[in-house]
């Protein structure tokens, strides 16, 4: 919630007032944890170290209680002639040329053999991935979604899930983003039209309950 504005708060509610249930089937989404965002020597670094830890150990929740794990990625051909004008608008994509250490997973953070990874070009974890089929393969209906960045890759994941049918829980301390200011206010907006927005011990709460 966007702090110090009981007006703004009062207003987002009288219109959007609703909640989405945490279903059956869950999965653990997790969007582009990589080290372009964690290398201080990246253009992406985004200082977001305790994102890091809690994904650490919701990651480690999820495996505990069975529950599927999906990683993304991105990775362009060299020159990025597979990201269109994504690619064009934000020069520092360069850093996720195939081949590039910064599009690495942390060491801390690693995909275990038969877990998921979806490597994508744009923003959406959905947009032009077979995202959509995997999940209901697997049957899930919701998705609990951590990453980078909240303003971006996050909440074009999570508006994605929804207009796909999978109820999107965002775990707030787990995502990040380059400044607290478009993280918080892209979490307030998620969670009045799109998204459950919850916190990393109800997440925990909510694996544990899924024993």
């Amino acid at each position: 919630m966007i702090q110090g504005d009981g007006d703004l708060s009062a207003n987002y509610t009288a219109a959007f007032d609703g909640h989405l249930e945490f279903g059956k089937q869950p999965a653990l989404l997790i969007v582009d944890f990589v080290m372009a965002y964690l290398d201080p020597a990246s253009p992406l670094y985004a200082g977001v170290e305790d994102a890091l830890d809690s994904n650490i150990r919701l990651l480690a929740a999820a495996r505990a209680a069975g529950i599927p794990v999906i990683f993304t990625n991105v990775v362009y051909e060299p020159g990025g002639a597979d990201g269109g004008l994504f690619y064009q608008k934000i020069p520092a994509l360069k850093a996720f040329d195939r081949g590039s250490p910064l599009g690495l997973f942390p060491p801390t953070l690693q995909p275990h053999e038969g877990e998921t990874v979806v490597s994508k070009q744009f923003a959406s974890a959905f947009f032009g991935t077979a995202l959509d089929e995997k999940l209901r393969d697997m049957g899930v209906d919701t998705l609990l979604i951590s990453g980078l960045s909240t303003s971006g890759c996050v909440r074009a994941s999570a508006l994605d899930a929804l207009q796909h049918g999978f109820a999107p829980f965002v775990v707030r301390e787990a995502c990040g983003d380059r400044h607290p200011t478009p993280h918080d206010n892209t979490l307030f907006d998620l969670q009045a039209k799109y998204a459950e927005v919850i916190s990393l011990a109800q997440a925990l709460d909510l694996f544990e309950s899924c024993k």
